[in-house]
C-alpha cells in the first residue's frame, strides 16, 4: 500500500503491507531536535547491541562483574607466577603487569559504585569476597550502588564488545608504552630573526644624527 501523510510541516511517503520486505525505516517523532537526536542514538545502540547477539550470541554479566572476575585472575597470577618463568626478576616485573592491568580493571565496578552514591571501598571489599567464594557473576546494581547477582537481577552484555574492549585496551597501552620519548615542535616567534622576513637596510641617506641629507665628499 502507498500513502502520503503529512506529520507537522513535512510529508512523508509511506509502502506498508509489503510482501516479504528486505528493508524497513524506523520513523522518529519528538518535541525538539535535542531529543530526536538523543533517540536516535539510544536506538542505534540498541540496534547495534541486537546485531552482536544475533551474529555472536554469547552474552556475560554486566554491572562490573567481568572486570572484576578478570581483576582477580590476574591478581593471583601476579601474585603465585606463571609456570615456565625461571629467572625471579621476570617473574616479578610480570607480577607487577598483572597487578597495573587488575587495578585498572578495577575501576569500572568503583565508578558504578561511586556514581551511585555509595561507599566504594565498602562495596568493592564484598564484591572481592563474592568473586573469591567463586560467585563471578556478582556485579553492581548501578541504581543502589549495592552488589547483586547479575544472573538474578538480569544485566547481560555482549560478549564480543567486551573482547573487542579489553582487547582495544590493552593494544592502547602497548602503543603508549613503546613511546620513549616526546620531542614538541615549538614555533618560531615572527618578530624573531628566524621569523622568515627581508632584513633590514640601512638608510644611506641620513647621517649618523639621522637627519637626512647628501653624503659628505672627503
Amino acid at each position: 500500500m502507498f500513502y502520503i501523510e503529512k506529520m507537522g510541516d513535512e510529508y512523508f511517503t509511506f509502502l506498508t503491507e509489503c510482501t516479504s520486505p528486505k528493508a524497513c525505516t524506523i520513523l522518529l517523532r519528538g518535541p525538539s531536535k535535542d531529543i530526536l537526536n538523543e533517540i536516535d542514538r539510544n536506538l542505534a545502540d540498541a540496534m547495534a547491541v541486537a546485531r552482536n547477539v544475533v551474529l555472536n550470541p554469547r552474552l556475560i554479566p554486566g554491572g562490573g562483574a567481568v572486570e572484576m572476575a578478570v581483576a582477580r585472575a590476574l591478581t593471583e597470577a601476579g601474585a603465585t607466577g606463571v609456570a615456565g618463568k625461571e629467572k625471579e626478576v621476570a617473574g616479578a616485573a610480570q607480577g607487577a603487569v598483572f597487578k597495573a592491568v587488575a587495578d585498572a580493571l578495577e575501576v569500572i565496578p568503583r565508578t558504578l559504585v561511586q556514581n551511585a552514591g555509595g561507599n566504594a571501598i565498602r562495596v568493592l571489599t564484598e564484591l572481592r569476597a563474592k568473586h573469591a567464594a567463586g560467585e563471578h557473576t556478582w556485579g553492581i546494581d548501578g541504581h543502589v550502588g549495592k552488589i547483586t547477582d547479575m544472573k538474578t537481577y538480569g544485566l547481560y552484555e555482549s560478549a564480543s564488545v567486551k573482547i573487542q574492549t579489553l582487547k582495544t585496551a590493552i593494544e592502547a597501552t602497548r602503543v603508549l608504552l613503546r613511546v620513549d620519548d616526546i620531542v614538541q615542535a615549538t614555533r618560531k616567534d615572527k618578530s624573531g630573526g628566524g621569523g622568515g622576513g627581508a632584513p633590514a637596510v640601512q638608510d644611506m641617506g641620513q647621517g649618523a644624527d639621522g637627519e637626512g641629507g647628501e653624503p659628505e665628499m672627503p
